[in-house]
């Protein structure tokens, strides 16, 4: 999983998440060996999703310490990261921050379907995460993944299985199969006995492989 680190401050945690602690403890032999190794952690959300997206399009195909420098050059150019702050920027400044052109082509796109109203986002909530996953996939620059981090990490849907992860899938082998290389088809049966709470068993499988959180 390619992310910008960092402890979410004022954050906003999942009402169900002890809930399904519980839960997976009982039926999964890796996360009642898992869970209580790291305490009272769990999800965070940031509660902005145009931030949220924004974050994971710079962090897209670099370090997490690359990500996080751009970001960070990239967040003090508007004085609040707004759809319509971002359109107002120059695209030579955005490029100075360390931006590629594809992705200063990304972010404006993603500023533009918020400025314009293409996003129902008032009506996510009540939204299925497919239907939401198909409005994000229509703006540049955001696939599946994406899509599925953002219900994760924003909407903080319970049962969201991101298979196209390649910590998840990293994680699975080393804590299911000793190692072995597995396939999709193998992590959904693995998955399939964390449902409702697929997004949490993932949280927690990223945390074997770092115990620091992730953080959009």
């Amino acid at each position: 999983m390619v992310a910008i680190k960092s402890v979410a401050t004022d954050a906003a945690t999942p009402s169900y998440w002890a809930e399904a602690c519980k839960h997976l403890v009982k039926k999964d032999r890796v996360m009642k060996r898992l869970i209580p190794q790291f305490g009272g952690a769990c999800l965070q959300t940031r509660g902005d999703a145009f931030v949220t997206l924004a974050r994971s399009i710079v962090g897209q195909q670099i370090s997490v310490k690359a990500a996080q420098a751009v970001w960070d050059r990239f967040a003090v150019l508007p004085t609040q990261i707004t759809p319509g702050n971002v359109l107002k920027l120059k695209v030579d400044d955005m490029r100075g921050a360390g931006l590629s052109a594809r992705k200063v082509e990304y972010l404006v796109d993603l500023a533009l379907h918020f400025d314009n109203g293409a996003l129902h986002v008032q009506a996510w909530e009540a939204m299925n995460d497919e239907a939401i996953i198909d409005e994000l996939v229509a703006i540049r620059g955001i696939g599946r993944w994406t899509a599925e981090m953002f219900l994760i990490f924003h909407m903080m849907r319970p049962n969201v299985l991101p298979l196209d992860d390649v910590g998840l899938i990293k994680g699975i082998s080393q804590s299911y199969f000793s190692g072995d290389v597995v396939s999709r088809s193998d992590a959904r049966e693995v998955a399939a006995a964390w449902a409702p709470y697929c997004s949490v068993a993932t949280w927690y499988i990223w945390r074997s492989l770092d115990p620091l959180p992730v953080a959009y």
